[in-house]
């Protein structure tokens, strides 16, 4: 599995709209193939912080998402809005049993 992690400081003008976007976006990718999740959360220590978690299959389900346009659209929007450049982490993941 294939788990992504992201984060985006918010201009404080432009914060609904980043939001709007951030739940469209992971609305639409949650229904691309081999996605087993993908999430924004607001972050309780600076609320002008979107924070994104995703799962993947695998690392082409993962590509495959970053070639859609309307992820690239997704991102080029977004910048527009962020006091600086956004994070992202990629890992590649394994679910380890309960202790």
């Amino acid at each position: 599995m294939i788990v992504v992690t992201g984060s985006a400081i918010i201009k404080r003008d432009s914060f609904e709209e980043a939001r709007r976007l951030g739940i469209e976006h992971s609305q639409r990718s949650r229904e691309e193939p081999g996605c087993i999740s993908h999430n924004v959360h607001v972050d309780c220590e600076n609320p002008m912080r979107l924070v994104f978690v995703e799962q993947w299959t695998d690392r082409a389900a993962l590509l495959a998402h970053f070639a859609v346009p309307a992820s690239r659209q997704f991102i080029k929007a977004l910048s527009a809005l962020l006091v600086e450049p956004s994070t992202i982490e990629i890992y590649d993941a394994k679910l380890m049993d309960k202790p």
